[in-house]
């Protein structure tokens, strides 16, 4: 039986993953406004490390989108710093993170499947099925279309499994990892979980955007 959260104990009646998702919510609406209500032509303390987060971002989301970036950099941030923030908390004693648990993962994902959906027809409207249909179109190849078409709409309709199961399957995994290297090596606990919980909640955290920004880049380009 797993040991009780600190939060889980504050609100027995709510799930830790959700009330830990709460707290990440929360937490970042007051980093927020701790840093507009701060923000200075020459930016030093939390507002630097802010905007070195962005200009990350941004470079990131030119790269994977194109041109269209601008107009989902609001969303690849979220993700990013959302899903940072989420396991992050997991590396603090008697917190639980949010994104160990594929509720979380799946309320995540699946809007980014409608997301990029969506902008792929407004962008070019029904010709956006074209994008399914394969290289070949001529009328001798509609069987290979259809084909096609079946297809990858079963590869699109994977893409949320894929996004929600890989980051819980990497969160539990440095779950697990933390709690054998703290019986092992207990002297070495404070810099291990530091270190190696720290870049696995980046680099998962990085993977979600990156993977996110990629799939509206191939929905909203233009198609060859």
């Amino acid at each position: 039986m797993e040991a009780p959260t600190f939060l889980g104990m504050l609100i027995p009646s709510v799930p830790p993953y959700v009330s830990y998702s709460w707290l990440a919510i929360v937490f970042l609406i007051l980093i927020a406004l701790i840093v507009r209500a701060r923000l200075s032509l020459i930016p030093s303390g939390l507002q630097n490390f802010m905007e070195f987060i962005m200009e990350f971002i941004i470079t990131q989301a030119r790269d994977a989108v194109g041109p269209k970036s601008k107009t989902f950099i609001p969303l690849l941030g979220t993700l990013f710093l959302y899903i940072l923030t989420c396991n992050l908390f997991g590396l603090i004693p008697g917190f639980e993170s949010p994104t160990g648990n594929l509720n979380t993962n799946a309320s995540l994902a699946v809007p980014v499947f409608f997301i990029y959906q969506f902008y792929g027809f407004k962008v070019h409207g029904i010709k956006y099925l074209g994008f399914f249909l394969g290289p070949i179109r001529n009328i001798y190849a509609i069987p290979f279309m259809l084909f096609m078409f079946i297809v990858e709409w079963i590869s699109h309709l994977a893409r949320p499994i894929t996004l929600s199961v890989r980051l819980f399957g990497n969160m539990m995994s440095k779950h697990l990892l933390l709690m054998v290297l703290g019986v092992l090596t207990p002297l070495l606990v404070p810099t291990l979980v530091l270190i190696l919980g720290a870049a696995v909640s980046l680099i998962q955290a990085y993977i979600f955007m990156i993977l996110t920004a990629a799939y509206i880049g191939g929905a909203v380009e233009e198609h060859h």
